[in-house]
């Protein structure tokens, strides 16, 4: 028999517990995650950039590949094109022209993720988020120390910074003020030497589209869900400065028997909107994928109202977030959408039974 004092309470623990246990009581019973069944049709959801791997990818998902393996393959074809601006190799530098990425994937049949932020000199950096959550007891390395882990695990050191990325940073360098003593190349001359970057317009412009990332997230056949986000982040940013994406929740968030959410576009909104965790919530919940997005982004506005009081670049002269920002989901019953904030003809790529595609986004302004 134990000493009787090891089963006793003492009377603070006795106090303690009759004031806790009504207390819980009065909350509301949060919503349960469904539990994970076969999908009727093994599904992609995700940026347009991601399209290129989404139709192997989806032939994978029907061969019964987990969808967190596919997920990552997708987005690291995105990451290795020197063409594509957004991420890895090619990938616009923060304002000391320096290549600094972030990553993340989550897995919902295990419910854990990995992360790293202000990567630099490594080509994949979704593939360092995911020995992070496999080979660590962390979800987030930044830095010199996520730089030292990938190369720890084999990763290879890689000059990310291409010629072209180079030359769109000098000549946001020269042009950004017409106080310093740097001058920009003769009219053309830029274009003679580097084509400039198709469709990025003119870094002097106030048009000229700062974000790009790369997001994908699956339905495997087994009925799992799982995402990556990946991204090169704002161009031109302040040195050390971290998205959304690596951020579990608000870059990327998926739930085991509820579904799976990305966001692209200004990042801050989706941090300080908690933004894909908040439509897997409404997934939860029942929602349509479009109509979780929608309701996301309504809040995101709402939002963006307040902050336009210290902040008032943030709002146009309609009272319209003046950013971009698109949310892609998918749940466990094979419905997904795409959404945007705002503008036309903008699209988020698709894969499933009726082939790999652009899809046009729901648009709320």
């Amino acid at each position: 028999m134990g000493h009787p004092s090891a089963a006793r309470p003492d009377r603070r623990s006795v106090i303690a517990g009759a004031v806790l246990l009504p207390t819980m009581s009065a909350f509301p019973r949060p919503g349960r995650a469904r539990e994970a069944r076969p999908a009727a049709e093994p599904l992609l959801v995700g940026s347009s950039n991601a399209l290129g791997g989404m139709e192997e990818g989806h032939a994978r998902l029907v061969r019964g590949e987990p969808g967190l393996d596919v997920v990552i393959d997708v987005v690291s074809a995105v990451e290795a094109d020197p063409e594509d601006t957004s991420v890895g190799l090619g990938g616009l530098p923060n304002e000391d022209g320096v290549v600094q990425l972030d990553a993340a994937c989550m897995d919902g049949a295990t419910h854990n993720a990995g992360s790293v932020a202000a990567l630099e000199n490594i080509l994949h950096p979704a593939r360092v988020a995911r020995l992070v959550m496999e080979r660590t007891d962390h979800c987030l390395l930044v830095g010199k120390g996520a730089y030292e882990f990938a190369r720890m695990h084999g990763h290879e050191h890689v000059d990310l910074l291409t010629e072209k990325a180079r030359e769109a940073w000098l000549r946001w360098r020269e042009t950004m003020s017409t106080r310093d003593d740097r001058l920009p190349p003769p009219a053309g001359k830029e274009d003679e030497k580097t084509g400039w970057i198709p469709g990025l317009g003119d870094p002097a412009a106030d048009s000229f589209p700062r974000h790009g990332t790369t997001h994908c997230s699956a339905l495997s056949r087994a009925g799992d869900v799982a995402c990556t986000t990946t991204t090169s982040g704002l161009a031109f940013k302040v040195p050390g400065r971290v998205g959304d994406s690596p951020l579990i929740g608000c870059g990327l968030y998926c739930e085991a028997g509820s579904g799976s959410a990305g966001a692209t576009g200004r990042g801050e909104s989706a941090i300080l909107a908690n933004a894909s965790s908040a439509v897997v919530a409404l997934l939860r919940a029942g929602a349509h994928p479009r109509d979780a997005g929608l309701e996301v982004m309504s809040r995101i506005v709402e939002q963006t109202r307040l902050q336009a009081a210290w902040q008032p670049g943030l709002l146009d002269e309609k009272g319209i977030p003046s950013f971009g920002l698109e949310l892609y989901a998918l749940d466990t019953e094979g419905r997904f959408a795409g959404v945007t904030l705002r503008g036309k003809d903008r699209e988020f790529a698709v894969a499933n039974a009726d082939g790999a595609r652009l899809e046009p986004l729901e648009t709320l302004f």
